[in-house]
């Protein structure tokens, strides 16, 4: 067979099965559409909308805005573990002041601790 007959030929490729949860299913398209687009790329058949798409994930304003994204969900992260152990040290606090009560007898020792 010739190269060019050989480029004509229709490409069998594995069926998948869908993905089990919403997000695999997602993920799998995403995969799908992303192919579809290096395709066209490559054969110059994409439209300029893809074009201009991939043209703006590769500039610079995108990669820095992605990077702050990243910097704002490692913050919230922090936010939430601060907030968490700051109720554990609440929490120490609270349970050492009882029991200095206790031991100073302001408390009864059969009381629960609050």
């Amino acid at each position: 067979m010739r190269k060019k007959e050989k480029e004509l030929e229709p490409v069998k490729k594995k069926r998948q099965r869908p993905g089990m949860s919403v997000e695999a299913r997602e993920n799998q398209l995403i995969s799908l559409a992303v192919d579809l687009a290096e395709k066209q790329l490559r054969e110059g058949t994409a439209s300029s909308q893809v074009i201009t798409h991939y043209l703006k994930l590769g500039s610079t304003k995108e990669r820095i805005e992605k990077e702050i994204l990243e910097k704002q969900k490692d913050l919230i992260t922090a936010k939430t573990e601060a907030l968490y152990s700051a109720k554990h040290i609440e929490e120490l606090y609270s349970d050492a002041l009882n029991a200095m009560r206790a031991y100073r007898g302001e408390l009864d020792p059969d009381e629960e601790y609050e």
